[in-house]
């Protein structure tokens, strides 16, 4: 198999691994490993907990500070149910776009990083490229933060990270954190027209959801300023978006499942508001148990993503913002795993190709402009390395 490829046709083998987070990666991660062992680079795999699914990081010039992550992830969301006018796995090129899940979030980037590896050792970097590619970033950058933390006492301290989510190549400088809290309410069955000693798990979930809507409504008359003003909305915001539970019509539901999630402006602490919605959970645990002492609300976490905090005199933003020519302000209200590698000490902005809006998407596509762009700005990057 021959591994000088261009980046247009690394995209393409990318896509045709049907990454879905529920699904294995590792054939991917597999192909990304002979593409590296082609180039004589050493990679290092970091497992989940049953092996299924992977993380792969390189260093790829010199073993030396100050470097480059570009960091980029290997799964995709699902295609069932969608309405595709062609095979998501399979590239196809119209009207100035290139279709597929993938192409813009973000195996479209992750094919342009893999891309520089064989112009940056014939240029003959001076600081290193390191590729990072993780597992599980789209239900809850998942797999990043044990890659990250890997890296930082393993590997070459880089300057920088990149993460190359679709930002229509500008640099973003701050993102939300998201948390995530699974709830099992647990109620007492009785026949609905004897509500008064039953306990109904819904009923009871339905005070924590009405919390929620009490929270949003007190974060938006919040004074604002300039640290939250970017964000839109520029407040933290609490949602339940799937609920689960009952038996029948006329039974009071003896369980209810649901996850409360969080979306936090980067100078609030996701600690600080797990402990407010503790303290709510508890009181109406309490009210239960008066009921029937068998009743509980059992909290078990699910996901959490750090924001990404604007760094002041980041080197990270300071580069690509050389190198884009970028001076605008940008956040974004999604997460991303730019938070993770920042809470490792690395320097980290988002900058990559493709506009957001088409990530998810059915028909999703990134334009053969903004593709063109992603490689041009990382054939610059190559050049400041070299420049030593």
């Amino acid at each position: 198999m021959s591994f000088d490829l261009s980046a247009r046709e690394i995209m393409e083998k990318l896509i045709s691994f049907p990454t879905v987070s529920s699904e294995s990666n590792l054939e991917l991660i597999t192909w990304v490993e002979e593409y590296l062992g082609h180039y004589d680079i050493k990679s290092t795999r970091v497992y989940n907990d049953d092996k299924t699914k992977a993380n792969l990081y390189a260093n790829v010039g010199p073993m030396v500070d100050g470097g480059v992550i570009l960091s980029g992830h290997t799964d995709v969301v699902p295609v069932i149910g969608q309405d595709w006018d062609t095979d998501p796995f399979t590239i196809v090129e119209k009207d100035g776009k290139f279709f597929g899940r993938g192409t813009c979030d973000m195996k479209g980037f992750d094919a342009l990083a893999l891309a520089t590896i064989p112009k940056a050792l014939k240029k003959g970097i001076k600081r290193p490229i390191q590729i990072a590619l993780s597992y599980d970033e789209e239900v809850g950058c998942i797999g990043a933060p044990f890659m990250a933390a890997e890296m930082a006492k393993l590997m070459p301290k880089a300057s920088a990270a990149i993460i190359g989510e679709p930002s229509m190549m500008k640099a973003v400088s701050g993102h939300k954190g998201g948390l995530g809290i699974k709830t099992h309410v647990r109620g007492f069955e009785v026949h609905s027209s004897l509500q008064h000693i039953g306990v109904s798990a819904i009923h009871e979930a339905a005070k924590l959801i009405e919390w929620a809507n009490q929270m949003n409504i007190e974060n938006a008359s919040k004074e604002k300023n300039d640290k939250t003003t970017m964000f839109v909305p520029p407040y933290t915001t609490v949602h339940v978006g799937i609920i689960e539970g009952g038996t029948a019509n006329n039974i009071t539901a003896k369980d209810c499942h649901f996850v409360m999630g969080f979306r936090c402006i980067p100078s609030e602490d996701s600690n600080d508001w797990q402990t407010a919605y503790t303290r709510k959970v508890r009181e109406v645990e309490t009210e239960m148990k008066a009921i029937n002492s068998d009743c509980f609300i059992r909290l078990e976490a699910g996901y959490g993503v750090p924001g990404l905090k604007p760094e002041e005199n980041g080197v990270a933003e300071a580069l690509v913002r050389k190198l884009t020519g970028d001076n605008g302000e940008h956040v974004v209200s999604y997460g991303t795993e730019a938070g993770q590698f920042q809470a490792e000490g690395y320097s980290s902005i988002i900058c990559g190709p493709g506009d957001i809006a088409q990530a998810h998407q059915p028909n999703e596509f990134i334009t053969v402009k903004q593709f063109k762009a992603g490689e041009a700005f990382l054939d610059r990057l190559i050049e400041d390395l070299a420049s030593g």
